[in-house]
């Protein structure tokens, strides 16, 4: 099967948001994000992995934070598949004087690695991108499962849904009535802004991702919820 990124409905949304996307992750997480990608990356290089691979990159925030913590010996590649947000991830990477990752463009549904390949693959706020109301998403855990060595561990960091009902609400509310107006205002990609509330808004809570992860393939599954279950982050292992 052929898969075609060009024709995935969010890829024209994310060619366009790169000017000012890691300006609005600082505003409307308060720089929470920078502090739960810290985290990410540690659980990443834990057991100091041979080979990372940051999936759905976009500007490179958790490439840059794998390149910056991992020894020299650790090979870390970064793939997308909007080139916009790969350059501007080339254009921090630079800026940091920080070298030695692998940019890639590619589709996560038709990786361009070998089977067993990596021993730690990271994805930082796109594994909902990749799994709310997508149809290929099976596809992409295949691919996913397919390039980690048995025993890899795919670790995410993700929108959740807080447990306390009304935390929850109070999150919805931040989402539709926050973050939509900001985001389109700053970005003047509305559509891009709502599509973030609504679908973090709906998006699974820490039993139904692990759940599912767990449905995929992989046989160990650990969830550890953040700032009361607004994101959270998981382990998995193949």
């Amino acid at each position: 099967m052929t898969h075609n990124p060009e024709k995935r409905p969010l890829l024209k949304m994310f060619k366009a948001v790169p000017p000012s996307y890691d300006l609005l992750n600082r505003i409307l997480t308060l720089r929470m994000d920078e502090k739960w990608r810290k985290r990410a990356a540690v659980e990443c290089l834990s057991g100091n992995p041979k080979e990372v691979l940051d999936l759905c990159t976009g500007t490179g925030d958790l490439a840059l934070r794998l390149r910056k913590s991992a020894t020299p010996a650790t090979v870390v590649s970064a793939l997308d598949y909007s080139p916009p947000m790969l350059e501007r991830a080339k254009i921090k990477a630079r800026k940091s004087g920080i070298e030695g990752i692998n940019f890639i463009h590619g589709d996560v549904a038709d990786l361009p690695f070998s089977e067993n390949r990596f021993d730690v693959a990271g994805i930082a706020f796109a594994f909902r991108n990749l799994t709310f109301h997508n149809p290929d998403r099976d596809t992409f855990l295949k691919e996913i499962l397919r390039v980690l060595k048995p025993g890899g561990r795919l670790v995410i960091v993700e929108t959740c849904q807080p447990t306390n009902k009304l935390f929850r609400s109070l999150f919805h509310f931040y989402m539709k009535w926050i973050t939509v107006p900001i985001g389109g205002i700053i970005s003047g990609h509305y559509g891009a802004y709502r599509y973030l509330a609504h679908s973090a808004s709906n998006y699974w809570n820490c039993h139904e991702a692990s759940a599912f992860l767990s449905a995929s393939g992989f046989s160990k599954v650990k969830a550890f919820p953040l700032l009361g279950g607004i994101s959270a982050i998981y382990i998995a292992v193949k």
